[in-house]
């Protein structure tokens, strides 16, 4: 399958879950100016461990997207954000993202960006930060989300999670994989870095 077919339905799939999830809608209107862009593959180790995940419990709600995003992953140029860091290849072989409408995606738009976020069972994704406001929404499977002064919540399928600007936020992943829609808006173009913040005691929720 080559990349424009699954890139176009990636995107369809994308906006009827922004348009129908309010509180993806009362978050950023789906972005009306989207315009495609030429993408150069890049695969990482993550990506493999993606498509060969056997743990999905997909919910019907949102399975036509987690499929499209699982497809378009070959052919999709996967983020390095954490590069050079001291995060370790532990976590930067597992953790997965990639560009849907942002740079070095296969869209581009001026008032949103569009992630898929992919972390297998039993991977921790320590506190970082960022200035642009954020939303995940789970897409399949399930985390543990953990916000500096909230408690931590385990989130499933159509449950989303808030980041204001600059607060830390922090992700674990237990014995089942995750995988998340992730929209951004204001102040996009700063990079996440991680923080200075210990690692709390996770409480399921």
């Amino acid at each position: 399958m080559d990349a424009e077919n699954v890139f176009e339905p990636l995107l369809h799939t994308t906006e009827a879950v922004c348009r129908q999830h309010p509180d993806v809608r009362a978050f950023v209107p789906f972005p009306t100016d989207v315009t495609p862009q030429p993408v150069t593959p890049k695969p990482c180790p993550c990506s493999t461990y993606m498509t060969q995940e056997t743990g999905w419990d997909h919910d019907p709600t949102y399975e036509a997207l987690s499929k499209a995003i699982i497809r378009a992953g070959p052919h999709a140029h996967w983020r390095e954000t954490y590069k050079n860091t001291d995060i370790g290849d532990h976590f930067m072989d597992r953790f997965g993202c990639y560009c849907i409408i942002g740079p070095e995606g296969p869209f581009t738009s001026q008032t949103a960006r569009v992630f898929m976020v992919y972390m297998p069972p039993h991977l921790y994704y320590p506190w970082h930060h960022h200035p642009a406001e954020e939303l995940y929404l789970v897409l399949s499977g399930a985390a543990i989300f953990c916000k500096a002064d909230a408690p931590d919540t385990t989130l499933r399928a159509g449950d989303i999670s808030f980041h204001e600007s600059n607060r830390s936020h922090a992700m674990e992943t237990r014995d089942d994989p995750v995988l998340c829609l992730v929209l951004w808006r204001n102040e996009f173009d700063t990079p996440p870095v991680l923080s200075a913040r210990a690692k709390t005691t996770h409480a399921k929720a």
